[in-house]
């Protein structure tokens, strides 16, 4: 029986005069995979903050179990800036005791910190980096019980779905709690969703496609009240069960409760109807790269680019961090002048760009006059026309929200706002940078659901794996090398090709120290494959012992799934390990 690790017994927690948590009860237990969702300001982050003690109920009690390890990871970054980041993650421990642990070298690489140089100081670092470090220096370490508040914020696509793999590969009896609002994260790492709203947690069995199911159920049973938010979750489950392949592995009630649900729910969007009605507004020339390059210094971040961007594309961008993805938008955009080749736009072309930073508002306007000050009306395509207050409404600023003077808006507030006043502008060409950023899940699907109809060109930079598998449809990548690659695999064959190149970049052994230096490396993965064939074979014993428990089957076949990943890169190093040793 799991160890029961920390407890709420009807606790209550409210700021100001807003109740944020009302006589909440609920518990933690070893090996319990969590994810928490919730609209913004519903009191996800206090929720955290009460569990592991950080702060204090009005009523109620919080109870921990003796010698509880808990690692918290805070949305406000809390390392020393004096420090360098191996002092940050390492302590003073010297670099040949921590380098012979697997664990920790598994870190360091997963996140870049070996890239971004372990003496950097801290207080010379991006907020994103200083993230990194925070979160390298927690999994290093050995805890009872994770608690990550948004850890994949200023991740790209590949350290997500590196941090989903360690997370689901940490030990049995190890908890976590993840506040994110990245879907696939949800859904790859937990087994428990925990929705926060009203004051209340309600707990859903599975990932983020099996609580979307279960919320829909709910909603179909209550009031009719709930049928416009019904239509939205309707729409995000038909999505998700039409999706990858790797989401349909849920017990057979849910699949055939979700396709009853589903039964008479179209398709999210007319992809050829949307491109030729966009053809029609646009022309035939949106955006051409000839021979675009474009270089900082000495990192050269486009080399010789032929692109072409077509009317109504819709395009998911990928790429490490610094392989130049927010540059490139900026030089559609005409916010940037290639060094060589030329950029084409075309005539008809009414872009609307939406970048990383927040745009400044006059504070004093409300968020409806802000929203008015683009435009009272907006037409949507299609014969179909939405007002300003309609669509505020639609992005969470419902009734008195909508008199809220600008500056007294959250980040995320603002954020949202932001998008809306783009949308109001009824551009043809939509350019987002990193769009999902404080964005919560409910405002994704809106905005998701707004995209499905619009009839433009679409260009999306994103590490949000759903967001962009959600709303384009091409991939195209940024691999660090001054090229732009189509993926018609999408995410997954982006992945599958950096796995690839990670060891052709590992340097040639020249004899004497780097000989014997890559005899012990070779000898370390020959190690590491043959722990994964053993984990793999215990995992399959257990499938076959848990044949008739669906749900366990199917956790089983993700965990091993994710085991056969992480061996084929083993095995690519191994081989150019073995080549440099036959080199050498």
């Amino acid at each position: 029986m799991a160890v029961n690790l920390l407890n709420l017994e009807n606790v209550t927690v409210a700021h100001g005069t807003r109740l944020l948590l009302d006589s909440v009860s609920l518990g933690v237990s070893e090996g319990d995979r969590i994810g928490v969702v919730g609209r913004n300001g519903g009191g996800k982050t206090t929720l955290l903050k009460t569990l592991v003690k950080d702060e204090e109920p009005h009523s109620g009690r919080v109870t921990h179990s003796s010698g509880l390890r808990i690692g918290l990871l805070t949305q406000d970054v809390r390392v020393d800036p004096a420090l360098t980041a191996h002092q940050a993650i390492l302590g003073e421990t010297a670099e040949h005791t921590w380098a012979g642990d697997a664990r920790v070298r598994e870190v360091l690489d997963g996140l870049g910190l070996h890239d971004m140089g372990l003496d950097s100081v801290i207080s010379t670092m991006s907020g994103g980096e200083r993230r990194r470090v925070a979160l390298a220096a927690l999994l290093v370490q050995e805890w009872d019980l994770l608690v990550l508040d948004e850890p994949t914020n200023h991740l790209d696509v590949e350290g997500v779905a590196w941090l989903a793999a360690h997370l689901v590969q940490r030990s049995p009896t190890q908890a976590h709690l993840v506040v994110t609002h990245d879907r696939w994260f949800l859904d790859e790492v937990n087994s428990t969703t925990w929705e926060v709203h009203d004051g209340v947690v309600d707990s859903y069995d599975g990932g983020y496609s099996s609580y979307v199911l279960a919320r829909a159920e709910r909603d179909r049973m209550a009031s009719t009240a709930e049928q416009k938010r019904l239509q939205l979750v309707k729409k995000e489950l038909a999505w998700l069960r039409r999706g990858p392949p790797a989401r349909t592995s849920k017990p057979q009630f849910r699949i055939d409760a979700a396709n009853a649900l589903i039964a008479d729910e179209p398709p999210a969007r007319d992809d050829i109807a949307l491109q030729r009605f966009s053809a029609a507004r646009l022309g035939k020339t949106v955006y051409e790269l000839h021979a675009v390059s474009l270089a900082f210094g000495d990192k050269v971040l486009l080399d010789a680019v032929d692109w072409n961007i077509g009317p109504g594309d819709r395009v998911g961008v990928v790429g490490v961090n610094g392989a130049g993805k927010s540059t490139a938008l900026k030089l559609l955009v005409q916010q940037l002048e290639p060094d060589a080749g030329r950029v084409v736009v075309g005539q008809t072309v009414k872009p609307a760009y939406l970048s990383q930073e927040v745009a400044e508002l006059d504070p004093t306007l409300r968020v409806l006059e802000a929203v008015e000050q683009v435009a009272k009306v907006v037409d949507l395509g299609g014969g179909k026309t939405i007002g300003a207050s309609s669509l505020a409404d639609r992005f969470g600023f419902t009734g008195n929200a909508q008199w809220t003077r600008v500056g007294d808006l959250s980040g995320g507030e603002r954020r949202r706002l932001q998008i809306l006043r783009l949308l109001m502008g009824e551009p043809n060409v939509i350019l987002l940078d990193e769009p999902t950023n404080d964005l919560d899940i409910d405002t994704l699907n809106a905005l998701e659901d707004l995209l499905d109809g619009w009839p433009g060109t679409l260009i999306v930079v994103s590490h949000d794996r759903y967001f962009l598998e959600r709303v384009t449809t091409t991939t195209a990548s940024l691999m660090g090398d001054g090229s732009v690659a189509a993926l018609p695999g999408g995410v997954e064959e982006y992945l599958a090709k950096r796995r690839r190149a990670a060891p052709a970049a590992a340097p040639k052994s020249k004899g004497g120290g780097d000989s014997r230096a890559a005899k012990k490396e070779l000898s370390r993965v020959e190690r590491e494959i043959a722990r994964l064939d053993t984990k793999g074979a215990k995992l399959q014993a257990e499938m076959a012992e848990k044949a008739a428990d669906f749900t366990a089957v199917a956790r089983l076949d993700d965990e091993l799934r994710a085991l056969q990943v992480e061996k084929a890169a083993l095995e690519d190093t191994w081989l150019e390990l073995y080549e440099q040793q036959l080199d050498g």
